[in-house]
């Protein structure tokens, strides 16, 4: 067992090396462009569901959030034909860069948490949800103290047993 994790963090290791080499440099404005294009299209589709609208109405109710998604549409567009033209006559645009690695560490973290939530929805205990968070964060940084494990499973059981059975509290 001791050999499976010492090949698991040589491994995880020579992965985060390389990771860590690779950055990648974005137009942050045109980016943010596409990223409110996309979200306004969405909502957009989104809209005319969510919002009922009575035959009487003169104005619905879907009719400001609407015209915003027009306006976060038309923004976006605006803003993306002015980092392109700047793009094209080879002018200085305003780029991030990003470190893949530390992009990565953070899709995994989120990754936990979405599992995390998952688990508590599809089974209805926080406590199973909790437990795979506590253990997977601590599998994350490489906790290896087995106390470490036993501490974290105790408490988490403990403080959802403490809000379920005595303060009466179900979630």
């Amino acid at each position: 067992m001791r050999d499976f994790i010492r090949n698991m963090e040589e491994k995880l290791d020579s992965m985060g090396a390389k990771l860590e080499k690779k950055e990648i440099t974005i137009p942050t404005d045109l980016a943010a462009a596409a990223v409110f294009f996309v979200m306004g299209i969405v909502l957009l589709l989104l809209v005319p569901g969510q919002v009922t609208v009575g035959k009487d109405e003169v104005v619905s109710g879907a009719a400001f959030p609407t015209y915003l998604c027009y306006i976060m549409i038309g923004g976006s567009i605006l803003v993306a034909v002015k980092d392109i033209l700047k793009i094209a006559r080879k002018e200085e645009v305003d780029t991030k860069t990003i470190n893949t690695l530390v992009e990565v560490k953070a899709l995994i973290i989120f990754g936990i948490l979405v599992v995390f939530w998952l688990i508590c929805r599809l089974t209805g205990l926080f406590v199973l949800g909790a437990l795979f968070c506590a253990v997977s964060f601590l599998l994350f940084f490489r906790c290896k103290k087995k106390s470490y494990y036993m501490i974290t499973i105790t408490f988490a059981v403990g403080i959802w047993a403490a809000f379920r059975f005595i303060l009466n509290v179900s979630f």
